[in-house]
């Protein structure tokens, strides 16, 4: 599974304090620490509060990959933000986080990751909003993978995000959600990737990091692929390689905890 890293964001208060004291040693410590951890991609995103969009972004990308060789994940909804920061990322694929379901959004962010050879990730959501069920997420995602083919998007760089909204708000959604994942999987042939921001699943709730690796590992015997998640959180990647392990994806060995933040 493709563990992307999500702590480098502007919604925590130490990195947005970092980011507007450029206290670069915490960016880099952080991205350090996750790609130590199992991330194979790291999360960027400046918060709400900056008040330079681009030239935050282009910080924290100079930190990150002064720290390590991971992937960067490109987390804004500003398109000039987001092309400047993928024309900065030469030292690995980028990943465009993300795109929604809207035709002119699709073909503004499909063409960006097709011209900076980078991946993207789908929200299966649209202007309206959020979708109650399986069936209409799986629609936005049928669009989502049409674009992806008209631009040349292989589907290995495809990530097709079910959106999962928190528990204690929209309980149904994560029955749906789950659905989605494996029906995305049938939509073609090779199919789209699948991921998601884990940790909205808890997101309010007492009890965080169980709701969040219960939910992973139910998600992962549905067919997910990625995740944007807390690789810090030892007990939550410790349940993610445990069930790759009872499904068969991951060999065993009795040292399989330690191997899977190693390979």
């Amino acid at each position: 599974m493709l563990l992307i890293g999500e702590r480098i964001n502007g919604m925590y208060k130490d990195v947005a304090a970092a980011i507007k004291e450029h206290k670069k040693d915490v960016i880099k410590d952080l991205a350090r620490q996750q790609a130590e951890n199992g991330a194979a991609a790291i999360d960027v995103n400046v918060g709400p509060a900056s008040a330079d969009p681009m030239k935050d972004m282009e910080w924290l990308i100079e930190c990150v990959s002064e720290a390590t060789d991971a992937r960067i994940c490109i987390d804004t909804t500003k398109a000039k933000v987001m092309e400047h920061a993928l024309s900065l990322c030469k030292r690995s694929r980028p990943i465009v986080n993300s795109t929604s379901g809207e035709k002119e959004k699709l073909d503004t962010l499909m063409a960006m990751a097709k011209k900076y050879n980078a991946s993207i990730i789908g929200l299966t959501m649209t202007k309206s909003g959020v979708p109650q069920d399986a069936q209409s997420r799986v629609e936005i995602a049928t669009q989502i993978v049409m674009a992806a083919q008209e631009h040349g998007i292989e589907m290995e760089d495809l990530f097709i995000d079910g959106v999962i909204l928190p528990v204690n708000v929209a309980q149904p959604h994560a029955k749906e959600v789950l659905e989605t994942i494996k029906q995305v999987k049938m939509l073609c042939d090779p199919p789209p990737m699948t991921v998601l921001g884990l940790s909205n699943v808890s997101q309010g709730s007492l009890y965080r990091p169980l709701l969040n690796r219960t939910y992973l590992v139910m998600a992962i015997t549905a067919g997910l692929d990625a995740a944007i998640l807390d690789v810090l959180d030892k007990e939550q990647v410790d349940a993610l390689s445990s069930a790759e392990v009872l499904l068969g994806k991951s060999i065993y060995c009795d040292s399989y905890l330690d191997a899977y933040r190693k390979k």
